[in-house]
């Protein structure tokens, strides 16, 4: 079975919606921050870089967001959640699990750091917000007509993309980016996501 060593208010709790969505029994092993929010030393004994999420099962430690989509979806997904191989839909799918962490977040960890600094990190900021927009922008396009990145249909992209809307609604001005707005308000209606906050505990950026 599935263990997720969640650390709370982290990446891993899209890890559980994935799991609540496609029905598949996993365990969850709690950590907490330390008072700097940092994870645990603990997690370390998980996996070397001591991070979450990262998920252990059948002897094998999974480490990294998108990785760990990939290998639930393949292992556990029975075609579910995915498009097929081969599609352009799925070379879509692709791109979405990947931009999440490379580009899409970036912003984001920068933020705080760029805020931290006051008036001696105005170029950053400058940048930050220059990539913020470009980014939401982004998404927010992809969207037009779109119940979900994909199309009418949920998939993992969204699941892998979820804490960048997530973030978003949260720490942006989302107000000229209703299709992005709409679709964490639309995803986080769903029933397994739910579920997977009632397991994981409280959980910030859940709205409503």
């Amino acid at each position: 079975m599935i263990t997720v060593h969640h650390l709370n208010e982290s990446r891993s709790q899209r890890i559980l919606w994935l799991l609540e969505e496609l029905a598949v029994p996993y365990e969850i092993q709690f950590y907490w921050r330390d008072a700097h929010k940092m994870a645990p030393a603990e997690l370390r004994g998980v996996h070397p870089l001591g991070k979450s999420p990262v998920i252990t099962d059948d002897g094998r430690a999974i480490a990294e967001s998108g990785a760990i989509v990939d290998y639930v979806v393949r292992h556990y997904g029975g075609g579910r959640l995915c498009p097929k191989a081969g599609s352009s839909d799925y070379d879509d799918y692709v791109h979405w699990l990947h931009y999440a962490e490379g580009s899409a977040s970036l912003p984001f960890v920068m933020l705080p750091i760029a805020n931290s600094f006051g008036k001696m990190a105005t170029p950053l900021r400058r940048r930050v917000d220059y990539e913020l927009d470009l980014n939401l922008g982004y998404i927010n396009g992809r969207l037009e007509g779109r119940d979900y990145l994909l199309g009418d249909a949920l998939t993992a992209a969204d699941v892998q993309m979820s804490f960048v809307g997530e973030l978003a609604v949260n720490f942006a001005d989302v107000s000229a980016l209703p299709n992005l707005a709409a679709w964490v308000g639309r995803f986080q209606a769903r029933p397994a996501y739910k579920a997977a906050i009632a397991r994981g505990g409280p959980y910030p950026y859940a709205k409503g």
